[in-house]
């Protein structure tokens, strides 16, 4: 190796400064799309909105004529969820994940953070009306929004607890993908199922057989893709599955494996095109004082968000406490338990995956009302985690000194 080429730990070091980055500047942008969403909505041109979110376009045959708000939520998720497939495979892989030591805390923290916002949804929420489904709401974590967050307000904090955040953050993607998998598969189409699996497998032949042709991937991506959606399965399946299977080990010669190379590509364009145009159709919510009080007073809206902001932080600090404790993890040594009471309170920054969540479970009002409650939830938890960030950031400023 020459002395110009970086080392290992130092290109995982600029990867994950990268990834970052690109997560920073996608969690503004989501913010502003949110913003505009919910501007739009409740102005005069609220009607306007509203006719394009559900305007009709796409061919009815395999039931793709698809509104354009669920064009976002089942096509441009897909994108968001490859890319969080691929991040997936490369920790589970070469990443953090692939130790077990250095994994079993985020792991544990992250079945922590599902677990307890259910139980606590599920709890406050006992015997109304869609709360059989609107339990899974709150068990979802926003990498851009809680990287952003993490990234703007914690500059002096250790790279252990940027890591950490990761890793939890990618096993909840892993969970919630799990839950939309097996909680919204209303319908089944068999012979559909059976060409996405054809078509997954030939995917993962010619990752097997190195090539690299885009005329061969992108067509199979749509077909599989297609073949998803009209087997009734929620369609950013596919793009879980897809990342999962693509190589994200380089061969002897190759400067980068397949996945780098996509999650390079796709990243951005998941960050800043995607996730925001999936947020401006799913955030525009009618605000009113009424609404808004029902969100308090209203026993689902109100078990989302008290899943979010203290279900998350109980079951994430919870349980890192009970597996450290049990000595099946350990705490990293430059992160102490008041910087990871900060990082558990970013766990309460759903939006993205919740609001997708939201949108499967409820209908009508009732899903207005709980994407208002994720909305104000996610506001409360990035706040208040924003402002004890800063403090235990500054706290290792002067530490370092």
């Amino acid at each position: 190796m020459t002395s110009a080429e970086p080392s290992r730990p130092a290109k995982a070091v600029q990867e994950f400064a990268r990834y970052l980055r690109t997560e920073t500047t996608g969690g503004i942008i989501l913010l502003v799309a949110t913003a505009i969403a919910l501007v739009w909505a409740n102005s005069p041109l609220g009607d306007v909105y509203r006719a394009i979110r559900d305007f009709e376009l796409g061919p009815e045959l395999l039931h793709l004529n698809l509104s354009i708000g669920d064009w976002a939520k089942d096509g441009l998720l897909a994108l968001f969820f490859f890319v969080a497939g691929l991040e997936l495979k490369r920790e589970l892989v070469v990443g953090e994940l692939s130790n077990f030591k250095a994994a079993a805390l985020p792991i544990v923290a992250a079945i922590g953070g599902m677990v307890a916002p259910a139980v606590i949804a599920l709890s406050i929420g006992w015997g109304t009306p869609g709360i059989d489904r609107a339990w899974a709401i709150p068990v979802a974590t926003d990498i851009a929004f809680a990287l952003g967050v993490l990234a703007l307000t914690a500059s002096n904090l250790p790279s252990s607890a940027r890591v950490f955040l990761l890793s939890l953050a990618v096993v909840d993607d892993l969970g919630a993908i799990i839950v939309i998998a097996v909680l919204f598969t209303a319908t089944f189409n068999l012979a559909a199922a059976g060409v996405a699996v054809l078509a997954l497998a030939l995917y993962a032949w010619l990752q097997h057989l190195r090539v690299r042709s885009s005329w061969l991937y992108v067509p199979l991506v749509l077909i599989t893709w297609v073949a998803v959606h009209s087997a009734g399965i929620h369609a950013t399946i596919a793009g879980v599955a897809l990342g999962l299977l693509t190589r994200v080990r380089p061969d002897e010669g190759e400067e980068e494996a397949p996945a780098i190379r996509l999650e390079h590509r796709l990243q951005p364009w998941s960050a800043a095109l995607a996730v925001p145009v999936f947020a401006l159709f799913a955030a525009g919510i009618e605000i009113s004082a009424d609404s808004l009080g029902s969100v308090f007073t209203s026993a689902l809206p109100l078990a989302i968000l008290i899943g979010l902001v203290g279900g998350k932080v109980i079951g994430i600090l919870g349980a890192s406490l009970l597996a450290v404790k049990l000595r099946l993890a350990e705490l990293p040594r430059d992160m102490g338990w008041r910087d990871l009471g900060a990082l558990s309170l970013l766990g309460g920054v759903g939006f993205t995956v919740s609001l997708l969540i939201a949108d499967l479970a409820l209908d009508g009002e009732a899903s207005e009302l709980a994407k208002a409650a994720v909305l104000i939830a996610s506001a409360i938890a990035s706040l208040t985690a924003a402002a004890l960030l800063l403090r235990r950031s500054k706290v290792h400023a002067d530490l370092d000194e």
